[in-house]
């Protein structure tokens, strides 16, 4: 990928800093990345598969929170979200008090270097997190590799981890996330049709760590 400024810390630091001002001035949360429907399928996977509600649940990159704000709404209790952007985990927090969702958690955090206790979840949802890393303009493939680890790190042996991206397809990330992890499934995204070929603009897997 070209290196892109949605690869920098300093872009999502400006970006929620306009959407903290925006929720402030008139309540609205911002942009849900890559729409309801994403977050509902999370929901959906999490919901057939019976994944008990008082599972340990990540959400890498939080952004405005409004994805944990949906998993409590459906009743999951032990909901944490992290970003690396202050005002990000401003926003969230603003989103979580006028929702009420007191026990969700929210921590500002670099997934690249986490913290000792940031450790032992039973499930890892990145939803455009890792996009951004493959972006940064420098040394992307490192971050990359830093993301795996960390991953590794945090979620529990046999633990879930539900990514979404739209940067990558489905073979290029089994390659990326081929060490310390399997593929379970391929989770169902909009197709579109162009020049007579069928594709996916956004990826969508649940993988489990070894």
């Amino acid at each position: 990928f070209s290196p892109s400024v949605l690869g920098t810390r300093e872009h999502w630091d400006a970006a929620y800093e306009r959407e903290l001002q925006t929720f402030q001035d008139i309540g609205d949360t911002g942009e849900i990345w890559f729409g309801e429907e994403s977050m509902v399928r999370i929901i959906r996977w999490l919901e057939k598969h019976k994944v008990p509600l008082d599972s340990s649940v990540l959400d890498i990159g939080t952004g405005n929170g409004v994805l944990l704000v949906e998993l409590a709404k459906s009743g999951y209790m032990n909901l944490t979200g992290i970003d690396y952007s202050p005002s990000a985990i401003q926003l969230s927090e603003k989103v979580r008090e006028k929702e009420g969702m007191s026990n969700i958690k929210l921590k500002v955090e670099d997934f690249l270097a986490p913290s000792a206790e940031l450790s032992g979840f039973d499930i890892c949802i990145d939803k455009g997190t890792f996009d951004a890393i493959s972006l940064n303009p420098s040394d992307a493939a490192g971050k990359r590799k830093l993301y795996v680890g960390s991953l590794c790190r945090v979620l529990k042996p046999e633990g879930f981890f539900l990514i979404t991206s739209c940067n990558w397809t489905k073979e290029e990330l089994l390659n990326e996330f081929r060490e310390g992890f399997e593929i379970l499934e391929e989770l169902p995204t909009p197709k579109f049709c162009f020049g007579g070929r069928i594709g996916n603009s956004v990826t969508a897997l649940v993988f489990q760590r070894k």
